[in-house]
């Protein structure tokens, strides 16, 4: 029987590390495992110098030290990684097509923002062949209004 495989995207947000951390507890749960992936693009014009491999070098980096971070109360778990060139989306729906379980964070941007720009999540939820859990980014507290002068009530 093979072990129970996540997926989970990983992008260097805030959403991303929980995603992760949500995925390595999983796993240790599930007695599964963990593949960590990245995706990147080099959008800017080439400039004659091959900085695609820096980029690269970058996110498999920052990968690593995440995945070390997220594994420190679960070293059990075994987390493979892997860093590939495309779009968001369309990488993590590929590697997570024989997955049970693909996990990826919240972006915590407004309806907006995802009306303009469009969702890595909501384009893994629209394609995966798995389950997909979205991590949510905790909500900040909104600053209540300071009082100027104490409120007073009197009942006539």
């Amino acid at each position: 029987m093979q072990a129970y495989r996540i997926v989970v995207g990983f992008d260097g947000s805030e959403g991303a590390m929980r995603a992760l951390d949500w995925a390595v507890a999983e796993a240790a749960r599930r007695g599964g495992t963990v593949h960590a992936v990245t995706a990147w693009q080099w959008i800017q014009p080439d400039l004659g110098v091959d900085i695609r491999v820096d980029r690269e070098r970058l996110a498999r980096q920052a990968l690593e030290e995440a995945v070390t971070a997220a594994r420190a109360p679960y070293p059990r778990v075994a987390v493979s990684t892997e860093a590939v060139p495309g779009a968001a989306a369309d990488v993590l729906v590929r590697a997570a097509a024989d997955a049970d379980l693909l996990v990826l964070g919240s972006s915590g941007h407004g309806r907006l923002f995802h009306a303009v720009v469009g969702s890595t999540a909501e384009a893994c939820i629209r394609a995966a062949v798995c389950p997909v859990v979205v991590i949510p980014v905790p909500r900040v507290a909104e600053k209540s209004a300071e009082r100027v002068a104490p409120i007073s009530s009197a009942v006539y």
